[in-house]
């Protein structure tokens, strides 16, 4: 049975319909690429999966719990979001707080956690990222990839089953890129559980389990990787990787 299945979730924005009926499906260890042009409804699809939007209507199933997405209540969504981690395309550390500070404050705050404890847990998970230099250091003083390294040790230190990452190097600079995808690799070869909205080919070809292909709010393509790239069904999903090749 697959961790995470999503099946015909619709969203609008007033007249705006953003997502046309979606389906999903996550295994326990895949990395699942999610794929598509700008505007095709990728982020959306992850801020509804983890209840950052609402969605108008659709059903999600997580380890083996249905939920109705559109009438899950909050208990429930609190209870999903602990097994889950979220990174941000824009880090969204808090600016007044150290790296360690960021790392601890959900642990402290939302799981009540023991400061000491939090703390071990968080010093472990910025070594894993190799960030635990920087612990006393406040965000400003990063670079964007640090920042967005950090973060993803935030996302770690709650033990998530998942982690959805929304485009986590798209603000960052291209040199700056590599050390993000990096830890994201290391991630993958451990056998973390990992949703990616990305426009990174190479990673989505290398690392990635699983993509889908989505355009105008719907899944045009779902397929193993190296069939994805290798040989790809449909005439939409040949036309956006020979277009991104030939950039």
């Amino acid at each position: 049975m697959p961790m995470l299945e999503v099946h015909d979730i619709h969203k609008s924005f007033e007249d705006l319909q953003v997502l046309k009926g979606v389906d999903l499906s996550v295994e326990k260890g895949e990395v699942v690429a999610i794929l598509g042009p700008s505007g095709s409804g990728k982020t959306t699809l992850l801020r509804c999966i983890n209840f950052l939007e609402k969605a108008d209507s659709g059903r999600l199933t997580f380890d083996g719990e249905p939920f109705d997405l559109a009438r899950v209540s909050h208990a429930d969504i609190a209870c999903i979001r602990r097994k889950t981690g979220f990174v941000f395309q824009s880090y969204n550390l808090f600016r007044n707080k150290t790296v360690l500070q960021n790392v601890t404050e959900g642990l402290i705050v939302a799981r009540k956690m023991p400061k000491a404890q939090a703390e071990e847990i968080a010093v472990r998970m910025l070594e894993k990222v190799g960030m635990a230099d920087r612990c006393s250091h406040y965000p400003h003083q990063l670079s964007g990839g640090q920042q967005q390294r950090v973060a993803i040790a935030r996302a770690l230190a709650t033990s998530p089953e998942i982690i959805y990452f929304d485009e986590p190097t798209s603000a960052l600079d291209p040199e700056l890129t590599g050390e993000v995808l990096d830890v994201m690799r290391q991630l993958a070869a451990e056998g973390m559980t990992m949703l990616v909205v990305t426009h990174e080919m190479g990673f989505a070809r290398d690392v990635s389990t699983q993509v889908v292909f989505m355009e105008d709010g719907q899944v045009v393509e779902t397929a193993p990787s190296a069939a994805f790239f290798a040989n790809p069904r449909q005439e939409r999903t040949r036309a956006f990787l020979s277009r991104i090749a030939n950039r």
